[in-house]
Parts: C-alpha cells; sequence; structure tokens
C-alpha cells in the first residue's frame, strides 16, 4: 500500500493535496464507462446506505461522490497511513469515521467505535462508505462488521467497484492497486443487499456470504468492462509443466495394468467384483434427467463430511438429482445406507483420461464438487474441459503437501487453477489454495464438526449391550498397523487394576481383522471377531469389530475413545463423531488432518493426548475409574464443538449460484 506517514502535518497536507490532484487526472485523462449509465442515480437510490468496496480497489473512490447533497462518511483506520488517506477524503467532501475491524489482528483498530458511529451516522442520514475486507486479510473476504453494520442500521449494502485498464500492482496483503492516468475507467454499481435487522448469528453469516459475492460479481464486471485482468482473479494457468505431461502420459500408457491393479486391490477386500467396469468409467446405472450435481468424497470421512450437503440439496431443490463418487468398499457402504433417494452411487473412475472422458460422456454433471483433498490431475483437467463448473469443499492440505505442489508450478497451476472455488476448513488453508492458484479460496470452516454422529442404533446393539453387561470399555477407533499393538499393551496393563476391562478395536480397514486377531492370540489375549457373529464373552479381552458402518454403535457404548491415525504418521481421524456420541476422547500426536479441532479440545481439556501403551493406560484408567473429570472433560469437548460449529450453512450459501435457477427459488 502506500507508504505509511508519520511525518509532520504540512508532509501530510503535501501528499493529500498531490494524492488529491493525481487521482483527478486519473478521471480526466480516462474513458469512463458506467454501469448502469446513470451511476449517480443508481448509487444513492438507496441513500443512507453502506457503501462497500474492496480495500485493493479504493484508490478511486473519493472522486465517485457526485457534486450533490448527499452526506458521505468515510470508515477509516486509526493507524499508519490513515492520517493521509483521511486528509485526501476531506479535499473530496466526504467526512470520516475513525476506526476498522481487525480482522485477525489482536490490536485495537478502533472498530467498536466505528461501528457506533456508523449507526449514528446512518441514522443521521449520512451513507457510509467502507472496505468489506480488511487487514491482514484474506483479501476479498468481507469481514462480519459489514454484515452486522447493515443488521443493527436497517439499511442496504450497496456494492461498487472501479477499475481501470492501466494499473500497478502491489506486494501487499490485499494486493493494493493504483490506477493509472490515460486509460479506460470502469464503474459498476450493484444491486443493493440487505441483512435483516437482530439477526442471528447463521443470518448474519448467510449476509456476509451475499455481500461477499456481490462485490466479487461488480469487482469482475468492472475489469471486463475496463479491458483488464484482475489482479486477484484467476491465476492464469501455466502451460503443463514436465510433471503434469508425464502424469498424463504414464496414466495413458498403463491401461493394461489397470486389471492387474484391479485384481489385487480385490484379493484385499478393496474393491467390489461386480463393480469393476464403474472404475474404467462405464456406468452401472442411467442418468437421472435434469440437472446433475456430481459429488467426489475419497472414503468415509468425506463421505461423512459431503453427506449433510448432499441431504440439504435434496431436500431444498427436489429439481437436482446427486451423483456421488467414492473409492473404497467402505465408503460405497455407507452411500447405499446413507444416500437420499435422489442420489446415485458409482465408483470413480481410475484417474486415466479415456476413463474419466467415457464416464464424463454419460453423466454429463451439472456442476462437480470434490471434497476435502482429492487432487485428480486427469480428473480435473477433464472434466474443466468440459466447461463444468469445478468446486472444492471441506478443503484441506497438509504442509508437506503444500510445499511439495509449490515447488512444482508446473503441476501445481493448471490444477489448482481450474477449480472456481475452493471453500477451505480454516484461513491459512484457504491461503494455500489460493497461493496454489485457486481463483476464489475462502474459508468456511469444517463441515465434520457440523456433520451428524454417525448411526448408534443400530441392528444387534440390545444383544451387544447385553454382552458388555457392567464391564469397563476402552474402544481404540479406527486403527492402523502399528496402533493395535499399542492398544493390546495398553489393555494388558490397565487389566491388573480392572480384571473385567473390555478392550474394543475397530480397524480403520476392516479386512485386517483376521490379521488383528491373530497378533492379539500369539500375544495370549482372547480375542473375538464380530465379523463371524461372535459376542464378547466374560473372558473376551478384545473384541475386533471388522464390520462396516458400525462405529457410531461402538462410540455410544464406550466410556473411553482412542481415535486412531494418531499414534503411527496419518494425520489422525475425526474426533467429533465420538464427543458427539457421549465418548470421551484420546489421541496420538500425529493429529495434523484435524488440527483446528484437536487444537481447541486439548487446549481446554476436552480431549488427551497418549504417545504410547503406559499412557495411553495411565490416562483411560483414570478416566473409566472416576466420574468427575469424565463428566468434566466431556462437559470441555461438547462447548468446543458447539464453538466450531456452523461450516454447513456456510458452504450451502456458497454452494447457491452453481445449482439452477428453478433451484435457488425453491429454496427462497
Amino acid at each position: 500500500m502506500l507508504k505509511r506517514l508519520s511525518a509532520s502535518k504540512p508532509a501530510v497536507a503535501l501528499g493529500a493535496a498531490l494524492a488529491a490532484s493525481y487521482i483527478r487526472l486519473i478521471y480526466a485523462t480516462s474513458t469512463i464507462k458506467r454501469e448502469p449509465a446513470d451511476t449517480v442515480a443508481k448509487l444513492f437510490e438507496e441513500h443512507p446506505q453502506i457503501l462497500a468496496m474492496w480495500h485493493g480497489q479504493f484508490v478511486l473512490l473519493p472522486k465517485l461522490k457526485p457534486e450533490r447533497p448527499a452526506d458521505v462518511k468515510a470508515m477509516v483506520s486509526r493507524h499508519g497511513d490513515a492520517e493521509l488517506i483521511g486528509t485526501v477524503l476531506k479535499k473530496f467532501g466526504m467526512d470520516l469515521i475513525r476506526g476498522a475491524g481487525a480482522g485477525k489482528r489482536r490490536r485495537n483498530r478502533g472498530g467498536a467505535t466505528a461501528l457506533r458511529e456508523s449507526l449514528r451516522a446512518l441514522d443521521a442520514g449520512a451513507t457510509v462508505a467502507m472496505t468489506a475486507d480488511v487487514p491482514p486479510g484474506p483479501a476479498r473476504r468481507a469481514g462480519e462488521g459489514i454484515a452486522t453494520l447493515a443488521s443493527k442500521s436497517g439499511r442496504p449494502v450497496v456494492p461498487f467497484a472501479i477499475a481501470t485498464r492501466r494499473f500497478l500492482t502491489l506486494p501487499t496483503w490485499s494486493a493494493f492497486t493504483l490506477n493509472l492516468p490515460f486509460s479506460t475507467l470502469a464503474i459498476v454499481i450493484g444491486d443493493p443487499i440487505r441483512v435483516p435487522p437482530g439477526s442471528d448469528a447463521d443470518t448474519i453469516e448467510t449476509g456476509r456470504l451475499a455481500i461477499e459475492g456481490a462485490l466479487a460479481g461488480v469487482t469482475a464486471r468492472a475489469y471486463a468492462m475496463a479491458g483488464a485482468r484482475d489482479p486477484l482473479s484467476k491465476i492464469v494457468a501455466t502451460k503443463p509443466g514436465l510433471w503434469l505431461r508425464t502424469y498424463r502420459v504414464l496414466t495413458s500408457l498403463g491401461v493394461p495394468l489397470a486389471p492387474l491393479l484391479l485384481a489385487w486391490r480385490t484379493k484385499r477386500g478393496k474393491e467390489e467384483p461386480d463393480r469393476h467396469p464403474e472404475r474404467y468409467g462405464l456406468p452401472s446405472a442411467p442418468r437421472p434427467d435434469g440437472f446433475l450435481a456430481w459429488f467426489h468424497a475419497a472414503s468415509v470421512g468425506e463421505v461423512n463430511a459431503a453427506l449433510p450437503v448432499i441431504d440439504t440439496i435434496a431436500a431444498r431443490h427436489p429439481e437436482v438429482s446427486v451423483l456421488l463418487t467414492t473409492a473404497t468398499v467402505t465408503s460405497a457402504q455407507l452411500a447405499r445406507d446413507r444416500l437420499p433417494k435422489c442420489a446415485v452411487h458409482q465408483y470413480v473412475p481410475l484417474d486415466n483420461q479415456g476413463y474419466m472422458r467415457r464416464f464424463l460422456s454419460h453423466w454429463h454433471p451439472d456442476l462437480a464438487v470434490l471434497v476435502e483433498s482429492e487432487i485428480w490431475p486427469n480428473l480435473m483437467l477433464e472434466t474443466k474441459a468440459q466447461g463444468i463448473p469445478l468446486l472444492l469443499i471441506n478443503g484441506r492440505m497438509s504442509t508437506s503437501s503444500f510445499r511439495a505442489w509449490r515447488r512444482r508450478p508446473g503441476l501445481s497451476r493448471p490444477l489448482f487453477s481450474a477449480f472456481d472455488l475452493v471453500l477451505a476448513q480454516n484461513d491459512s488453508l484457504a491461503e494455500r489454495f489460493a497461493q496454489l492458484g485457486a481463483a476464489r479460496s475462502l474459508d468456511v470452516g469444517n463441515l465434520k464438526i457440523d456433520a451428524p454422529a454417525p448411526p448408534a442404533d443400530l441392528p444387534g446393539r440390545k444383544e451387544l449391550a447385553a454382552a458388555l453387561g457392567d464391564r469397563p470399555v476402552l474402544l481404540a477407533a479406527s486403527t492402523h498397523p502399528g496402533e493395535d499393538e499399542v492398544v493390546a499393551e495398553a489393555h494388558t496393563i490397565m487389566k491388573r487394576k480392572l480384571p473385567d476391562l473390555l478392550t474394543v478395536i475397530v480397524p480403520r480397514h476392516p479386512e485386517r481383522g483376521s490379521q488383528i486377531a491373530e497378533q492379539l492370540r500369539n500375544a495370549n489375549l482372547k480375542a473375538e471377531l464380530r465379523s463371524e457373529g461372535k459376542l464378547p464373552e466374560s473372558g473376551t479381552d478384545i473384541y475386533v469389530a471388522d464390520t462396516i458402518g458400525e462405529l457410531g454403535l461402538f462410540y455410544a457404548l464406550a466410556t473411553v475413545a482412542f481415535v486412531g491415525g494418531s499414534l503411527v504418521p496419518k494425520g489422525g481421524q475425526n474426533p467429533v463423531e465420538a464427543i458427539k456420541l457421549g465418548a470421551v476422547v484420546l489421541t496420538g500426536p500425529n493429529w495434523k488432518n484435524f488440527t483446528d479441532a484437536y487444537d481447541a479440545l486439548l487446549r481446554v481439556g476436552g480431549a488427551k493426548e497418549v504417545t504410547d501403551a503406559e499412557s495411553m493406560a495411565e490416562t483411560a484408567l483414570t478416566l473409566l475409574q472416576d466420574l468427575i473429570p469424565r463428566e468434566v472433560m466431556r462437559e470441555r469437548a461438547d462447548r468446543v464443538i458447539a464453538s466450531m460449529s456452523g461450516a454447513l450453512p456456510r458452504t450451502l450459501a456458497e454452494l447457491e449460484p452453481y445449482l439452477p435457477k428453478a433451484a435457488l427459488q425453491h429454496a427462497s
């Protein structure tokens, strides 16, 4: 941005005079285009109102105010270059409101005072001009403040944008634009957006997203009218680099190996043999008539994140059909059990150009929505080549993956720039996707926080509960190789003080059940397999629940749950399901896939971290034997999960523009 000034008042006055003259020069030497033609009338037909713009494009704001009696006050922060900006605005007849939102910064920038002054100004009949995004970013993410102001004041937000064909972009958080003279200058005024007075948090968020979307629209239109490319629009994809070209060639040449791959996976229980054709892009079901939204979720966790979105779309928009593709047997079973009637499940084709073209030729989806981290080059590029809007929801990416993608722009840029929209789980993830080339990347939260708990009232629950009786139960959920041994050792330690202890292991991949049972028996532990139709007996040490779709049942019946994938470097599994079903959660130290949730839970004592068999046994014993710390831990976990919810309505609000108009009318 402009260099921050802490100079004397004469220096500020001189700088302001030069800046004002420069702004007038731009207007005087440029060809001006307006939308609508009478922007003055459009601009003030809702006066008093809240004029909204993006921080990076506010240079030409002062001259927007017409030479007419209309009281306009601009919100300017209390810090840095604000003194210069405020003096410039005064030269164009604008009064100031000092203060602005702090964004993610902790320092006080006068936001509360600015809100009070803005409410007074609007009540007195003045229009308030303000930037919707606030430092330190991310850029073009509207803050809650502008929606709150609209709600409390009852006045509409009017989005506008000014762009020039010639400009410089400075390396700041908002990609601050310095417009140049002798150019084409476009002014676009959008339609007013109203946020209902007294709105609750969800409605405020819906209003915020509406403001953000409207600003994105007028900004894109202004740059198009000016004949320029928006510096923060979709980054121009580089030509496919060597890595991407090599991948495309190898996946084409690898077609003869596909049957061998599927046969190997089938022997390991990872494929359904009668559905192999789907993996070659051959459909096993007809395409539904009308608008088809295609969701792709790799496995059970991603399907659980997507199901509430799919269910809500199905309920609100019956004219929309859904195709869900997955890649694992367990997720296919979950899809069969829980998809709404309007949805069809298929296995996703192997990532080959020919298979994907065959798949797309049959299904012709009108919208493609990938879930979390499903970055398959051929799937994405073939989808985009057919002009299908491509979105990523609940997006996440590990630090190591981000670094690897960033080192290979010839691979990452063509892929991530293919996304029309990325909805990430937090701010830092949204920024990662943006840096890799995503056109629009927003933080909306984690859908897994909002997802309902897995079903617990399943057939056989009464029989299982009777078999458990009053025995203390430690559950090890979603375990990976290397964790079962630790759980077994912890069980042995704990049994010295709790001789009737029962430990239940639910492996992440049920096909490992027999192998786990054999390992346990070799360690002189009595183990039973649920897949064999057996229930735990009084002498059973460890019950291996190697079945599909029953994790919720065991969470509901267990007292303490160790959530796996965390003692080995797998990134952890979702703790929210266990918490919602009443279990207290233990985790290992590897939980990078659920950083936000575990950070918050561990910080307040809503979960406990263990590192080995000894610490697992010690922590679990305390929780199993003492009700008070267990209830305190459960209460804290419930509060954390409640505070982190809200991703579902935000995600749905961002998906709405991609659904057909009929669906939007139905939703309203």
